[in-house]
């Protein structure tokens, strides 16, 4: 008799579900979704009135579960912004990184130490690399990003606009297991502080501002180092981030040059007591990601 693995699977989706996390089927025994793609739309049914895709046809309901993975072994993927979820995606290195590359979970443990916390304890998902889960709820109204690299190499996270592979999918290299917890906590204040996106910049009127604008970003500047520099333990790493952060703006819009920032941030986090090196690591994810956010001038923001 052969296995049917649909069961299971089914299983898997509807107690995603119970959870109050909307799921979606991915290809049997792989990672992608398995619902059509834009180019391949009908415009029928749920994309009568336009394209839909996975994260707004993922589902709670039941009824749809069934119907769905009675067709195809789906893999289960659950929407993790629709969810109310954050997940920490802690990976392994890959055959192409290099020897000293540290592991996902031993770079958040290490992030984890230096902002004065314990590893968080909540669900954790093994994945068949050996890589881990980590599920946090986030706090009603917050819309957090899914992010790559952010938080350090090997840390990716999921949010809206991404989705993880739940706990009971299978992939030829393994199964999703639950490796620990039952519930998801909330995801920890000082981790929330460094995933929400930078604030956007104030309106300010067009016409020529370039001057006005240098001078607010040498202030601007000048109170995020005197900020990161007075920073005490456990906040120190999660201060120079945000600060970052901030300062990124005013890179993407050449009011400041990189290595201006770079290195007044820089110095602040070493006399704040962090090492040269957790302050480059900090500097390079947190400015890359706010010039890349802002690569508008401010008359277009």
């Amino acid at each position: 008799m052969t296995h049917d693995p649909r069961a299971a699977l089914l299983r898997a989706a509807l107690a995603a579900a119970e959870h109050g996390w909307p799921v979606h089927p991915l290809r049997p025994g792989a990672k992608p979704p398995a619902l059509h793609g834009e180019a391949a739309c009908p415009g029928t049914g749920e994309c009568a009135a336009g394209h839909r895709k996975w994260e707004q046809r993922a589902t709670l309901n039941p009824d749809v579960i069934r119907a769905a993975w009675a067709l195809r072994p789906f893999n289960v993927g659950i929407a993790t912004g629709p969810a109310g979820l954050v997940v920490v995606d802690l990976d392994m290195p890959k055959p192409q990184d290099g020897a000293d590359t540290p592991d996902g979970l031993t770079s958040f443990q290490a992030l984890c130490e230096r902002a004065g916390h314990a590893v968080p304890d909540t669900l954790t998902v093994r994945t068949p690399s050996g890589g881990r889960h980590l599920y946090f709820t986030t706090p009603p109204g917050i819309r957090l990003p899914s992010t790559k690299g952010t938080l350090a190499p090997k840390i990716d996270t999921r949010a809206w606009g991404g989705y993880v592979v739940a706990a009971g999918s299978i992939t030829p290299a393994g199964p999703y297991e639950t490796l620990s917890g039952s519930v998801a906590a909330p995801v920890p204040g000082w981790l929330l502080s460094i995933l929400q996106p930078a604030p956007k910049p104030s309106q300010t009127p067009s016409g020529p501002v370039t001057t006005q604008s240098g001078r607010y970003a040498d202030i601007a500047l000048g109170n995020e180092t005197r900020n990161v520099s007075g920073a005490q333990p456990g906040e120190r790493e999660t201060k120079l981030f945000r600060a970052a952060r901030a300062m990124g703006r005013f890179v993407a819009w050449g009011d400041l040059p990189r290595a201006l920032v770079e290195q007044a941030l820089q110095e602040a986090g070493e006399r704040a007591g962090l090492t040269a090196a957790e302050c480059r690591s900090t500097l390079r994810s947190a400015l890359n990601w706010s010039i890349t956010h802002n690569q508008r001038r401010r008359d277009a923001a």
